[in-house]
């Protein structure tokens, strides 16, 4: 391998990863705190950094221009390998991929990211399997980009795109249906409705509306495909879903809209537990190789959480895993103090 300036980088990308994986486990505060630990902590500099340790130049350089490529064909592999041994939560109900945006914050010298209040930001745009509990795709963008264009990129036919109001376009509530991707999208109250048929609502439920209807006004922005719209109340606020799917029942429309929440959560864990949105590196190709990393270390959590306690990723066993961490660093600590007594 070759650095930017001729240059041989003694850092092979098995190097590049571990200390990123290595970064989000421990949760490092910082790209400087994180090469700290692999020059200083014994069990980081035997076990994570390259043999002869990893300058500050050759971090930053290597992330910034090499290992996309791997990166993306390991996340790719490794989703395969999760699809595979975590089994559907609710398999009755088909492929739910919620599809959501999340803002990363950034510093000024990002001049691709979006400016807003006061601050660069850059948008990373997720679909998450809500029935294995995993990440499927992604797209990063700067911070303006649009959501809605994204979910036929991460949405393949055949699947249900789970989707907040924030998605709501009758435009693309036809393209999708022409592609065969189904939707389930929660609506603005004072959309305008006309009602083609009638469905039989269910008797004490929280349903109190189910038709199939045209959105939209007439001639002005109405829908060319005929969808389904389901009204639901809970706790006082009423919920309006539109999707295509015409095989589940209203109560499912509204399970099924309550399950998109699961996004929100791991988007939650990303910036709790594997701290993703601390942004190491300014270019895009950077940060692509920060969300990239971000997202094989939780598929190796899921991965590992099924395998050894056939379980979804939680808190508890996230703890564990660093206990182990920092119990093999005092172990390997105490190792070299009989190896090398001063």
């Amino acid at each position: 391998m070759v650095s930017n300036s001729n240059k041989p980088i003694e850092v092979d990308f098995a190097d590049q990863l571990n200390s990123l994986i290595y970064y989000h486990l421990e949760n490092h505060d910082s790209g400087r705190h994180l090469l700290q630990s692999l020059e200083e902590d014994t069990f980081a500099k035997t076990h994570i950094a390259p043999i002869g340790g990893m300058k500050r130049s050759t971090f930053f350089e290597l992330n910034s221009s090499r290992g996309l490529e791997q990166m993306t064909h390991i996340f790719s592999e490794l989703q395969k390998q999760a699809s595979g041994v975590i089994q559907y939560q609710y398999e009755n109900l088909g492929d739910l991929i919620a599809v959501d945006g999340s803002l990363l914050d950034a510093v000024l010298s990002m001049y691709w990211a979006d400016y807003r209040k006061a601050s660069k930001k850059a948008k990373v745009h997720v679909g998450f399997n809500i029935n294995q509990g995993i990440p499927t795709k992604f797209h990063l963008t700067d911070g303006k980009k649009g959501e809605r264009h994204f979910v036929d990129q991460i949405v393949s036919p055949g699947q249900t795109a789970v989707l907040d109001r924030g998605y709501h376009s009758h435009s693309y509530f036809d393209l999708w249906q022409e592609k065969g991707i189904h939707f389930l999208c929660r609506i603005k109250g004072n959309t305008q409705v006309t009602v083609i048929e009638q469905f039989k609502i269910p008797q004490d439920g929280i349903i109190f509306y189910d038709a199939l209807v045209l959105l939209g006004k007439e001639g002005v922005n109405q829908t060319k495909r005929p969808l389904r719209l389901v009204g639901y109340r809970i706790l006082g606020t009423e919920y309006w879903v539109a999707t295509d799917r015409l095989d589940i029942s209203s109560e499912d429309v509204a399970l099924i809209y309550k399950l998109r929440w699961d996004i929100e959560k791991f988007f939650k864990w990303w910036k709790c537990h594997l701290n993703v949105y601390h942004v190491l590196f300014r270019s895009r190709y950077g940060l692509l190789i920060q969300v990239l990393a971000g997202l094989i270390t939780y598929l190796l959590l899921a991965i590992y959480c099924q395998e050894e306690y056939a379980e979804r990723v939680s808190v508890k066993r996230f703890r564990e895993i660093r206990i182990k961490i920092r119990n093999e660093m005092i172990e390997s600590g105490r190792h070299h103090d009989i190896l090398h007594p001063t």
